[in-house]
């Protein structure tokens, strides 16, 4: 008598596997190292990301090719243990795991910090713990849920983006908050040069571009989840790499425009966007940057 093996669900749309994939990238790396990776860097951080987003495109092209071919549940570790060795399919898993312990803990450290400057007096503590609960609870949940719930909050992600861009356009080309005067793009030439920060601020920065685009996998992590996964999958790979090079480069373009490798971000921010107390920029420290 056969038996009946347990199968996923298979719930997950290609919206979702997109949203879920577009949504894990941009996090912390996106908007807290933005001050770090500019000051070390100067402008010349865009090409770092554009850089780091080219070999991000690259390996996510063969991993939809794996993908389509052999979508499996698990993780893309699984390629590594069939086609390289079972050691490296170990090495790759643990590995994986390790990074997103780090990166977890980076993570909710993160909405402390931001929930903290919005309300001084709550400790970090509290909002991390609700955090670390919430996303429990939507781990449990079916998979649908689940990728309902990924794919609204990516969307206030997503939607924070354009936002930033669109009034980053505002203030270089018309001057918004900033008196009518209009900031054009000398901050990318001047300051000491595209290379500002020279080829060891380059790399330095560089460290923490690569680091920035990790979520971009997730897209392999949900294959065995997804309905009709070969055609799903082609979908989703194709356009979320073309976002997400549009995104952390249009806006990495936008910031080094804005602000010079030397100058405090915090400052010319609450200057640049004072319409908007709290909004888009807060007037103690500034919301791009969270550096003093």
């Amino acid at each position: 008598m056969a038996e009946n093996k347990p199968e996923l669900q298979r719930g997950l749309e290609a919206r979702h596997i997109e949203l879920i994939a577009l949504g894990g990238t941009i996090g912390v790396g996106l908007f807290m190292g933005a001050a770090s990776t500019l000051k070390w860097a100067g402008p010349s951080v865009l090409l770092a990301y554009i850089v780091a987003g080219l070999f991000v495109f690259f390996i996510m092209r063969s991993m939809g090719e794996m993908l389509f071919l052999e979508p499996v549940a698990g993780s893309f570790a699984v390629y590594a243990h069939r086609y390289m060795s079972p050691f490296f399919g170990y090495l790759t898993a643990w590995s994986y795991w390790f990074m997103w312990m780090a990166v977890g803990i980076s993570e909710i450290t993160a909405i402390g910090v931001y929930v903290q400057f919005w309300f001084p007096e709550m400790a970090q503590w509290i909002p991390a713990l609700i955090a670390v609960g919430l996303v429990a609870l939507a781990n449990l949940a079916a998979v649908r849920l689940y990728g309902e719930i990924e794919f609204w909050f990516a969307m206030i992600k997503v939607t924070t983006i354009i936002v930033m861009i669109v009034i980053g356009l505002g203030v270089i080309f018309f001057g918004f908050g900033n008196g009518g005067q209009a900031i054009g793009f000398g901050n990318l030439t001047e300051h000491g040069g595209f290379f500002a920060g020279g080829w060891k601020g380059f790399l330095t920065a560089l460290c923490i571009v690569v680091a920035s685009y990790q979520g971009v996998e997730l897209i392999g992590i949900t294959a065995g989840e997804a309905k009709n996964p070969q055609v799903t999958l082609r979908s989703a790979v194709g356009k979320v790499l073309w976002r997400i090079l549009i995104f952390y480069v249009w806006r990495n373009f936008l910031l080094s425009s804005l602000f010079s490798r030397g100058m405090r971000l915090a400052a010319t921010a609450v200057r640049l966007f004072s319409p908007l107390p709290r909004l888009v920029l807060p007037p103690r420290r500034g919301l791009l940057t969270l550096w003093s």
